[in-house]
């Protein structure tokens, strides 16, 4: 379908006040962000450079992409309100032109931005975090969690391990087993008091070790007070740290989550949560469109405040539902999926009924 100049007024209406607006927010997010973190800055002596160019210009593309939807919805809601009332809508309506047909030029632009928040998350996003986390941990946030208590996870397929504890400050976890299983039959099983990292040769020492080995002809038993061998286990998958999925590509993100299930993570619906929302969290953009342009193309009384409270009211009540769907999703029984995609669908639902009660 050609485009007309029609359209290409109305992207640029929307593409000039989505960019103008995020670029004002931006802007209002940095200066109360530096005037948060300038005493640690100073404090820790982060250089210039380093605060310009590795924290705050990668922090600008992560809050562009958190805002996006946001401010989609409000640029929408707001140059179609300017419309409307100077009754531009009218005119275009009454020229011939379908309100279906008025709305191709609104889903060309929040395509583009779509696909824009699909790069960002997926590709430049999580190069940018990488620099602007290290800068965080270098400089103002220790943000590691540890595991502590009763760690149990599989580091290959039909080999376990257990601890008690783990001691991150020395390296060193007690109580320690570590089992073998073949056909849903144990095969081998070492138990140790302490097991203690040694990083120059990045091996485990067993200390008042007990193995038992288990074959075809019967058990063999041997002890001792020390064992050095070699695990595919190392100190930093005790670490839970969930900011490092923020640094992970789609790619990147999809192979841990493989890792961590065989490992048998028990946060592992957080990473699934981020990697579906980094997919329904563009489809937004469409939804939130087709909301405010339905919203927003009738002339009212109230004028453009009433629909930028009303349009306000939804984009707060969309978030709101986000955030419960993702409690309900890592800390209950909601599939992750689910939980990432179920605000697109109700309120694509409520944007379809809006859209049936526009004018036309």
């Amino acid at each position: 379908m050609k485009l007309r100049k029609l359209d290409f007024y109305i992207i640029r209406k929307f593409l000039g006040t989505f960019f103008y607006a995020i670029a004002l927010i931006i802007l209002i997010v940095i200066i109360f962000d530096l005037s948060e973190r300038i005493d640690n800055f100073i404090e820790n002596q982060a250089p210039l450079n380093e605060i310009l160019f590795d924290y705050y210009l990668n922090f600008i593309p992560y809050f562009i992409n958190l805002f996006s939807p946001l401010f989609t919805f409000i640029a929408v809601i707001y140059f179609t309100s300017r419309m409307a009332f100077n009754s531009e809508i009218v005119a275009i309506l009454s020229s011939g032109i379908s309100f279906r047909r008025m709305l191709i030029p609104y889903f060309l632009s929040a395509t583009v931005l779509a696909m824009l928040s699909i790069y960002l998350s997926n590709v430049m996003i999580p190069d940018a975090n990488r620099k602007r986390l290290d800068f965080e941990e270098t400089y103002f946030r220790k943000n590691r969690q540890f595991r502590e208590r009763n760690i149990h996870m599989q580091i290959r397929p039909g080999e376990f391990v257990y601890l008690e504890s783990f001691n991150e400050r020395i390296n060193v976890g007690y109580k320690f087993t570590i089992e073998s299983i073949s056909d849903g039959q144990l095969t081998h099983k070492i138990t140790a008091d302490r097991a203690e990292w040694v990083d120059s040769t990045a091996t485990w020492s067993l200390r008042n070790y007990f193995s038992r080995e288990i074959d075809s002809i019967g058990e063999n038993l041997s002890f001792g007070n020390r064992l050095d061998t070699v695990i595919n286990l190392s100190p930093d998958d005790f670490i839970q740290n969930l900011r490092e999925m923020d640094a992970m590509n789609f790619r990147e993100l999809q192979a841990y989550i493989d890792n961590e299930r065989l490992r048998g993570s028990e946060n592992i619906k957080f990473y699934l949560v981020e990697k579906h929302r980094r997919i329904a969290f563009p489809f937004a953009t469409l939804v939130l469109t087709l909301i405010g342009v339905s919203l927003s193309s009738r002339k009212v009384r109230g004028g453009m405040g009433l629909h930028l409270g009303i349009g306000l009211t939804l984009s707060f009540a969309f978030i709101l539902f986000m955030q419960v769907s993702t409690t309900f999703a890592t800390n209950g029984n909601l599939p992750p999926v689910i939980a990432a995609w179920i605000p697109n669908i109700i309120f694509a639902i409520l944007g379809l009924y809006l859209l049936r009660t526009a004018p036309k």
